[in-house]
């Protein structure tokens, strides 16, 4: 094993955190850096800061290229809002090419070396025709990316049923395994409406409180014997409030 001082940094809100040499830069969480990703030079949110971590001998680092500078932010604002005609006439082209597809976001490299679309589709889409005509309109390399339905939830945002921002796009870095059986062992009604998120798979939040329905409960008036018997358990501290602790 290697140690190595490495930075935790994301590329989007709540995003997967991915490490990279820090370089003996004074980094903080929250700072802006430049990395190189597979789509070319990139802007990145420091969200851990340096600290050692260890790696396998074969494992191999990229290392942080800059802390981003004011001009590195301005090119991301002006990428950003050329993003949103790259999604404009994407949109147009996969119409007129009769695509069944639904087009979600572009996305710029830092460098404008490479140009994602992301989008989803029930099936398979032949796109090369599309590949091409983007790539002569915007001179870029393109990318077209499919995703799932709650990678495509996480990507737009929204509220959930609770009236709060959805998790997967505010705190929730990665999707777990989310089952049926969660939603039983919290007595919840089983109404797909209610426990269903706007993606269409189970709620996430499900997942929340799940360890807490398998712990024996020592905090109420009494608790359930191995053999489902009910056991009344005295508590004393009641009479001491003045309530009944029979």
């Amino acid at each position: 094993m290697k140690q190595y001082e490495a930075v935790g940094v994301m590329f989007k809100r709540a995003g997967k955190v991915y490490d990279f040499l820090s370089g003996g830069l004074p980094l903080a969480k929250g700072d802006f850096v430049v990395v190189e990703s597979d789509k070319g030079e990139d802007l990145a949110e420091v969200a851990v800061a340096p600290r050692v971590i260890s790696v396998q001998d074969d494992q191999q680092m990229k290392a942080i290229l800059r802390q981003a500078t004011e001009n590195d932010i301005k090119e991301n604002e002006k990428n950003s809002r050329d993003e949103e005609k790259a999604f404009e006439i994407c949109k147009k082209m996969a119409v007129t090419g009769g695509l069944e597809m639904k087009l979600l976001s572009a996305e710029y490299s830092l460098d404008r070396s490479k140009l994602t679309f992301y989008f989803t589709a029930d099936g398979r889409v032949d796109f090369r025709q599309l590949v091409r005509d983007l790539a002569r309109v915007f001179r870029t390399r393109i990318e077209m990316r499919q995703i799932g339905v709650r990678d495509a939830t996480k990507m737009i945002g929204g509220f959930g049923l609770c009236g709060r921002e959805f998790c997967c796009s505010c705190f929730l870095r990665r999707f777990d395994n989310i089952s049926i059986k969660m939603a039983k062992n919290q007595n919840l009604i089983l109404n797909p409406n209610k426990i269903s998120g706007v993606c269409g798979r189970l709620m996430c939040c499900l997942m929340f409180e799940k360890d807490q329905y398998g712990r024996p409960c020592g905090c109420g008036a009494g608790r359930e014997a191995e053999d489902g018997e009910f056991i009344e358990i005295k508590d004393e501290s009641l009479k001491e409030l003045g309530g009944d602790g029979k």
